[in-house]
């Protein structure tokens, strides 16, 4: 295993709350993102009904305020605020 990978996980390991939660809203805005994506892919098809039954716009909206809303509440400890 490198070395940066072993790092990385040593930092994840002994991070604080705040820092697991924001990376807890990033990832969720990750999937926000993927599901945006996925969404216009989907509007540019020519027959709309045989993409699939995932309703991306739902799943984006879920994620980006729950990412949002997680980000906000880790943020201030974050900075050194809280």
């Amino acid at each position: 295993m490198p070395r940066a990978m072993f790092d990385a996980f040593h930092q994840l390991t002994f991070a604080s709350d705040a820092e697991l939660l924001a990376l807890t809203g990033a990832g969720f805005l990750v999937v926000a993102c993927l599901a945006l994506v996925m969404e216009q892919r989907r509007a540019k098809r020519a027959r709309i009904e045989s993409v699939g039954w995932v309703p991306w716009t739902g799943v984006f909206l879920a994620c980006a305020v729950i990412g949002g809303g997680i980000l906000s509440m880790s943020l201030p400890a974050l900075l050194g605020n809280g």
